[in-house]
């Protein structure tokens, strides 16, 4: 579980650095740099998300799963959470809440964190994940920058969410083929280019990638059901 402790320990990190560097640094170089982050992630979701085999079961993915993320409101809950840090621990920060939710969803969301929790778990090998670890921990320190101590804070969620696949990956194993897994982070990754958009701040109205947060599930249910409908036709 090396990587599981040393991913949300690199975030911490990273966000403390950011947050000393954040006075010294010109609004202008803020959002030049916020600006430089967003294209990177929006590459990095891109390349992603271009190694699915089956673009069916990712557009049934996101529309299946945005519904299901509307009706239990994710975004909402996460944005709340984040609202409540904020309260207890950085009052009159008005960054704090964003950065929370933004560092949030960028380091649950993609490929490495679903693919580094599953080899944690099953084969008790961290390299996937410190691998991320190195990646985040230099996302932290630019998003920290610009967005405060609420990036430290998402520190909690990622271990939570990658501890959880960790210790359900033995349970599951025999469910979590090949194809599987590359459909799941493709449709991770996509969301991750939502992130980035996000970013940009150039639509008229942010996408709710917290609510799309089901979809990288939906595969799971989508290519069983695509091989027993194969089989029967």
């Amino acid at each position: 579980m090396l990587g599981v402790i040393a991913n949300p320990a690199a975030i911490v990190l990273g966000g403390l650095l950011g947050c000393l560097l954040r006075g010294g640094i010109q609004q202008r170089f803020r959002d030049t740099i916020n600006y430089g982050l967003a294209l990177c992630v929006m590459l990095i979701g891109i390349s992603g998300a271009l190694k699915t085999n089956n673009i069916l079961c990712m557009i049934v993915s996101v529309i299946v799963g945005s519904v299901l993320g509307e009706w239990l409101g994710i975004e909402h809950g996460i944005e709340r959470l984040g609202d409540w840090a904020q309260s207890r621990f950085s009052k009159g920060d008005t960054g704090f809440a964003a950065g929370f939710v933004n560092a949030s969803l960028l380091f649950c969301v993609g490929a490495m964190a679903v693919v580094g929790a599953l080899e944690a778990g099953l084969q008790n090998k961290p390299d996937t994940l410190l691998a991320k670890s190195a990646l985040d921990g230099v996302f932290s320190i630019i998003l920290a920058s610009t967005y405060g101590p609420g990036v430290i804070f998402s520190a909690v969620p990622i271990l939570i969410y990658q501890g959880g696949i960790a210790l359900l990956a033995g349970v599951l194993s025999p469910l979590l083929t090949d194809a599987l897994i590359t459909e799941m982070s493709a449709v991770g990754s996509l969301l991750i280019v939502a992130i980035g958009i996000n970013s940009m701040d150039f639509l008229k109205s942010r996408i709710r990638v917290g609510n799309m947060l089901p979809a990288i599930l939906i595969p799971c249910v989508f290519l069983p059901m695509a091989q027993l409908l194969k089989g029967l036709f």
